[in-house]
């Protein structure tokens, strides 16, 4: 197996980058084992997030990286908060949850999108970016499955949220799991 580190600090996206890593005969390490500082996320885009943690981690490390800077938008909030997702929360996803919530309620506009940008890099600074997105739309809190905003995210084409719907289902269908299909194109 080739080790790749993937270039988070974040539990939960480690716990979701290993069964969809898995097919790729890919051994994952993440920049916080490694003591791997994490970069400030200075683009104004997912993919340039997702570049700047993937190189980062490439070339302090002098192995391949993966990054992946992911968010949710919500129409009622006119995109917002997208790559602020995680600031939007700043760790209390409930009152995260609340304010979307209202705004949606206010608006009477309930759609929202997850982006994910995978971006894969070597140490030499060579770089490929694969971007998935799942449409839906925003409910009151569902679910204890999953991470983030997770609970408030019911995506098209069914009735419960991401949190609800569990692993199996939501390594097919999510953003994540969608720029993974992209990715492992280059690998199988």
């Amino acid at each position: 197996m080739s080790k790749i580190v993937i270039a988070t600090h974040n539990p939960g996206k480690i716990k979701e980058f290993l069964p969809l890593l898995a097919p790729l005969g890919l051994e994952p390490i993440s920049a916080g084992e490694l003591g791997l500082p994490e970069p400030d996320e200075t683009a104004d885009s997912f993919p340039g997030n997702a570049r700047l943690k993937a190189l980062a981690a490439a070339r302090a490390s002098g192995l391949p990286a993966l990054a992946d800077d992911s968010g949710i938008s919500i129409a009622a909030l006119n995109g917002a908060p997208g790559i602020f997702s995680a600031r939007y929360a700043a760790g209390d996803y409930p009152a995260a949850f609340a304010r979307i919530i209202a705004a949606a309620q206010a608006a009477d506009e309930w759609r929202a999108w997850f982006t994910c940008a995978l971006c894969y890099a070597l140490p030499n600074g060579t770089t490929a970016t694969y971007i998935g997105e799942a449409h839906g739309r925003v409910s009151a809190p569902q679910g204890t499955a999953g991470f983030g905003y997770d609970p408030i995210f019911v995506p098209d084409g069914y009735a419960q949220s991401y949190a609800e719907l569990g692993v199996e289902i939501k390594d097919t269908i999510s953003h994540r799991a969608r720029a993974f299909a992209q990715l492992r194109s280059r690998f199988l």
